[in-house]
Parts: structure tokens; sequence; C-alpha cells
């Protein structure tokens, strides 16, 4: 058992009072330092790390499908890449300061492991690992939430703009011409309003979308017409021409 008062702050400040202080030291605890003491590999924080690793990307995956229900299973899987890549894993245990606390290998700690881009995302995977095990799946998702909500809302913005530009290419390429976007309903409360827009062309309905403010919306429903382009796009590239093709 490890009572030592630093953990217990550690996991006071980290929000997780609650998490058996045992598994914390444990997803600090990098194999350099189990193997220079000469314990047993499984003391490090590798097997927390492949446990944390699968339930990080349960939650992500589940926050990004609530999120963009409109979304391909290819764009999810992008997206969620996207989130859980290691530079994102540091930067968090960066802003947790979990490298003050990781317990290293002289070996290690000579070569900057606490600076470490690797070591911090394992030690992280880890630590939603130790979580896990100490508070459920439930406990788990309200903190990585919590962390990554900044990094999931930029993978939103930059995909959004994906998706429009990327409609506005496909159209010019059929058409020579651009969709407009058209505002056909709000709903909700005013502190909380929700936005309906259909992305239209040629009198032609492409995809419609809804979101917490009209830009958004706009976004979803481009998003909405090229998971549907099967069904428009031949139809359209045959009844509309471009002045370049008149």
């Amino acid at each position: 058992m490890y009572n030592d008062h630093r953990w217990q702050q550690l996991a006071d400040e980290l929000g997780i009072a609650d998490i058996d202080v045992d598994l914390l030291v444990q997803a600090l605890s990098h194999a350099s330092y189990v193997r220079e003491g000469g314990g047993a590999a499984y003391e490090s924080n590798q097997r927390l790390e492949f446990l944390g690793d699968a339930v990080l990307d349960a939650i992500i995956a589940g926050e990004l499908y609530q999120r963009f229900p409109q979304a391909s299973e290819g764009w999810l899987t992008r997206a969620k890449s996207a989130v859980v890549q290691a530079a994102n894993l540091a930067d968090v245990a960066r802003k947790l300061r979990l490298g003050r606390y990781l317990r290293l290998g002289q070996s290690e700690e000579n070569t900057g492991g606490r600076h470490k881009t690797s070591v911090l995302a394992d030690s992280l995977e880890a630590l939603v690992g130790a979580i896990y095990l100490s508070g459920g799946y439930q406990r788990t998702r309200e903190f990585v939430v919590a962390h990554f909500l900044d990094i999931i809302d930029e993978v939103e913005d930059e995909s959004l703009r994906d998706a429009k530009t990327t409609l506005q290419e496909l159209c010019q390429s059929l058409t020579q011409s651009v969709p407009e976007y058209v505002a056909t309903g709000r709903t909700g409360p005013d502190h909380a309003p929700v936005f309906t827009v259909e992305v239209r062309l040629g009198g032609q309905i492409l995809g419609t979308g809804h979101g917490g403010s009209k830009q958004r919306a706009e976004q979803a429903a481009a998003r909405d017409a090229l998971a549907s382009r099967d069904k428009w796009s031949d139809k359209l590239g045959g009844c509309l021409t471009g002045p370049g093709n008149a």
C-alpha cells in the first residue's frame, strides 16, 4: 500500500480522489523504474496502459458517434485516430503535470523521459486504466470528456470546414455552380437553440443538418449531402450545366 501524502494530493488535484492509490502509483511507474529496481514486469504501468488505451478508444468513439450522427464510419475512424494520437495524449498529460510524478529508471531519467511524448502518452493511458479499474466506465468517461473536450471540438471544427469545402468542390465539378444554404427552422430555448438548414443546388435538396448555430447546421447539412452523394450526384450532373458547358 502506498500511503505517501503526495499521491493522495495528486489524486485530489486530478479530481479523482476516490482512485485506488496503489493503481495510481502503478500508472506512473515506468518499466525502466521497475526493471532497475528488480521488480516484475507486471508491476510497471504497461498493463494499465494496455487497458487504458482500449477504454480511451471506446469513450472517444462513443463521444464522436453521439456528436456526429451523420458522419460515416470512415470519418469517425479518422477522427478518433486524430483525437487519441500520442501528441494529444502527451499534451493532456502535461496539463495534468503528470511528468512531475513519473517514477523513472535512471536511464530514462537521463534521457529526458519526463518530457518525452511517448512516455507521457503512455502514462496518461495507464492513468485512464487505473481510473477505470477504480471507478468504472462512467467515472472514467467523465474524466476523459473533461480533459479531451477541447481536442474533440478542434477535430469537429476542422472536419466541418472540410465538409463544406469538399461539397462545394464536388458541386462545382458537376455543375460549375456552388450550393446554397437555406435556414428552414429553429427550435429550443433562446439559450440552447437548434437550427435546421438545407443545402440546395438547382432546386434540389442535397442534405439537411441541425446544429446549435446556423454555421454548425450548415456544416452538418454539408456532411449529410456528402454522405448521400450517390443519391443525387449523377442526377445533378446530368440535369445541370454550368456556363462552360452550355
